[in-house]
């Protein structure tokens, strides 16, 4: 892991002539929906819905920062018995880019991850004796991530791009990531924005639109 990101840090500092390929974008604003699944062994799947919001900025023509918030939660319950899971995830990262053909770009990044998970539970009756659980807990995740990847332009509107790393902080052990997604563009501005991410146990699927400028 720490030879991945060491790896991903000097490509995105390396003063090599690298340029976009043409159509590409990597300034841009995005939002839209995402759901997240995660494999919790016997206790099945845990599944949550919320929004999201992300963007990038090109402050060179080869590197860029970008940054991302989304907010799932899932609420169930049992007659008077209620219980809510919400999970929040905050990204910060910078990537660097090269040109490989006139419709692909080599891409890579390094990412600050911030992961909070709050429970709230309710209803539980002093006369069952677990009204103890009654309350609200919450626990947070801080984490580095680094991927190496390829976008590119299948046609004059469409884009798609791959990425593939690792993940590794506090109270995980280092964790696979994957990501696949495109985008269908309306015009050079706009565009429908879809992605699948595997991070360890947990698939996330992201639907939005984004603008690029």
């Amino acid at each position: 892991m720490r030879k991945t990101l060491i790896l991903a840090a000097l490509l995105a500092a390396t003063p090599l002539a690298a340029h976009a390929t043409e159509n590409l974008s990597y300034t841009y604003a995005e939002a839209g929906f995402t759901r997240a699944e995660a494999d919790m062994d016997f206790l099945g799947t845990l599944k949550g819905n919320g929004g999201y919001v992300r963007g990038a900025y090109a402050f060179t023509p080869s590197t860029h920062v970008f940054g991302s918030y989304s907010n799932l939660s899932e609420s169930d319950g049992a007659g008077q018995i209620r219980a809510k899971y919400t999970l929040q995830q905050a990204e910060l990262g910078l990537g660097w880019h090269m040109n490989m053909s006139e419709r692909v770009d080599f891409t890579a990044d390094i990412a600050y991850v911030r992961v909070k998970d709050t429970l709230k539970v309710s209803g539980i009756p002093v006369e069952s004796g677990f009204a103890d659980f009654n309350g609200k807990w919450e626990d947070s995740i801080n984490a580095g991530r680094a991927t190496l990847g390829l976008r590119g332009t299948p046609s004059a509107r469409t884009e798609a791009w791959v990425r593939a790393g690792a993940m590794d902080g506090s109270k995980m052990d280092s964790e696979f990531v994957g990501t696949l997604g495109g985008q269908v563009k309306f015009n050079p501005t706009w565009g429908l924005v879809g992605e699948v991410q595997w991070i360890g146990d947990v698939t996330q699927y992201s639907a939005g639109v984004r603008a690029s400028f």
